[in-house]
């Protein structure tokens, strides 16, 4: 988060004021597999590390965090990842899901296959049953603007969260990306040793296909979020036994598949 100098005019009283504004940062994460560059991210330069490993884990390059002998961090943006030695690096890429090396932020990986084309070669873990009460739901997102100082400041960044079925707050991030703001709260939640499955995620964008598949392979049960559901996240959460709760706002909101795990 940054100050800048803005110009602002209020239409209705015919005024101009110049005054300075907090805008949210975009910065280059760029992630080696040894020596092999895997992706460039663009992202809020906060839970780096966490991003690389959640990313790393939610896209299924890595089975889990132990594969990783060192993750360096350096002043280039360049986020070094030294993987044990029996992980061939070069062969892992190639498995994981075709996509730009280039990750925009605003997007997450854009991806040259169907969704469903994806999931027909996926071995998801089973999901595990959890329950959770509508109320904790609805106060879990709403909480979620209370927690997020960066977008409170700057209104320019996506905000995530895991949360227990008391609703109690587990990990939370903020990020200009959707799916990077994911990405934190699983690398956060690998890193404190949480155990997904006990947890419901919270966030504010857009329930996509991706951004639901990556909840599958952390097997977590339910999703919500302040935004909509798409069909692609509907697909993917009906095949991969995920609860997906969308538009969590005011005293409502809509739960798109596996409805009993919502209690009320």
């Amino acid at each position: 988060m940054k100050e800048v100098p803005i110009s602002r005019i209020d239409v209705f009283k015919g005024t101009l004021e110049q005054k300075k504004d907090h805008i949210a940062e975009e910065a280059p994460l760029h992630i080696f597999l040894d020596k092999t560059h895997y992706a460039t991210i663009l992202c809020t330069p906060s839970q780096l590390k966490e991003l690389a490993i959640g990313h790393l884990i939610s896209e299924g390059i890595l089975k889990t965090v132990d594969e990783i002998r060192e993750i360096r961090l350096e002043t280039s943006g360049k986020c070094q990842v030294r993987l044990k030695s029996d992980i061939d690096a070069e062969k892992r890429i190639p498995m994981s899901r075709p996509f730009a090396r280039l990750i925009v932020s605003a997007c997450g990986s854009p991806d040259s296959w169907p969704i469903t084309k994806l999931m027909d070669r996926l071995d998801l873990p089973i999901v595990p049953n959890l329950s959770v009460k509508a109320k904790v739901v609805l106060e879990s997102v709403k909480e979620l603007n209370r927690l997020a100082g960066i977008f409170r400041n700057t209104g320019g960044v996506h905000i995530a969260a895991l949360y227990s079925v008391a609703g109690d707050l587990v990990v939370f991030a903020e990020d200009v990306g959707r799916h990077n703001a994911v990405d934190k709260v699983i690398g956060s939640g690998i890193s404190k040793g949480i155990e997904f499955g006990g947890c419901f995620l919270a966030s504010s964008g857009r329930l996509t296909g991706d951004i639901v598949l990556k909840c599958a392979r952390m097997r977590i049960p339910i999703v919500a979020s302040l935004a909509a559901a798409i069909n692609s996240g509907i697909d993917v959460a009906q095949r991969t036994g995920i609860t997906l709760v969308g538009f969590v706002r005011g005293k409502r909101m809509n739960v798109y598949t596996y409805p009993k795990r919502i209690t009320y």
